[in-house]
């Protein structure tokens, strides 16, 4: 996975960066190395992505290279690069009930939400009862506090006061295969799918499945992620956290979801895998 999130990808492109400047400049390797006062190796290593250079290493790069004025734009585009992979347990310090009250205000400002999920319902159509059920799982998993667990899921659902008022749009595509992932049991995913039925019903709100068994004829199932606007990404995986501003990752995603959405059905046709959902359940 290292070499395709798009957090690798942004660090390759700053190396390159700070290459092309020490070509532009007409240095070579070792002499740039030793204006520097740097091994050549170090050279090598900053400008194939094998070693991340410090604040004081990009500084230095640019005064060797006798760009002095570029250097808060290239510090600034580190930092960037830096906060883009965010580990999981570093997060999770906060604990699991600040990190939902947290990011309230990113999802107030936010004009249109896209979010797509391949595993479960996505975070802000949960019921409290099944982000309990998700959060037990996660609590367990990460060794978090388990007392911790219903106050975080009153926090998520707090979101939900935005649903179908206009100041906020949102965009869901689902995998059925998220339908279909037993939360906390029976009578919460019940529960969860009436009020899946129920928001997607909703003014301003639009929710896709994308059938199970359906012929893949643009992507395959992936990580799930979440669009705000056109400003930010955010993806979480297994062990850490994406998130991005960069043109380049927003358009990436942008693309990505248009494809993901075009596989899905909507209206009617969504509620249908979703009461098909229902159905398999209560069989099992």
């Amino acid at each position: 996975m290292a070499d395709t999130t798009p957090s690798s990808a942004a660090k390759r492109a700053f190396a390159v960066r700070l290459r092309d400047l020490r070509l532009d400049a007409g240095l070579s390797g070792r002499v740039l190395a030793e204006r520097c006062g740097w091994h050549p190796a170090k050279i090598s290593k900053i400008e194939h992505g094998n070693q991340n250079p410090t604040e004081a290493d990009v500084k230095a790069w640019a005064t060797a290279c006798d760009a002095e004025g570029e250097v808060a734009t290239l510090i600034a585009a580190r930092r960037e690069v830096e906060q883009m992979w965010l580990e999981v347990r570093r997060e999770l310090r906060a604990g699991m009930k600040h990190i939902q009250r947290r990011a309230m205000p990113l999802y107030e400002r936010t004009k249109l939400l896209r979010v797509y999920e391949s595993v479960h319902v996505p975070g802000i159509l949960q019921t409290f009862q099944y982000t309990v059920g998700q959060f037990e799982i996660h609590a367990r998993h990460h060794g978090l506090p388990i007392e911790d667990i219903e106050e975080a899921a009153k926090n998520r659902g707090m979101r939900q006061r935005l649903l179908g008022t206009g100041t906020n749009s949102f965009v869901f595509v689902m995998e059925a295969l998220a339908l279909y992932n037993n939360i906390g049991g029976p009578e919460v995913m019940s529960e969860q799918f009436d009020y899946l039925l129920e928001v997607a019903a909703m003014p301003y709100v639009s929710v896709g499945v994308i059938p199970l068994g359906q012929r893949r004829g643009a992507l395959f199932p992936g990580d799930g992620f979440y669009l705000f606007d056109d400003q930010q990404v955010a993806q979480e995986f297994w062990s850490g956290a994406l998130r991005s501003s960069r043109p380049e990752d927003i358009a990436y995603f942008l693309r990505t979801f248009d494809a993901l959405k075009e596989q899905a059905v909507f209206g009617a046709a969504a509620m249908a895998q979703i009461e098909a959902a229902r159905a398999r359940l209560q069989a099992t």
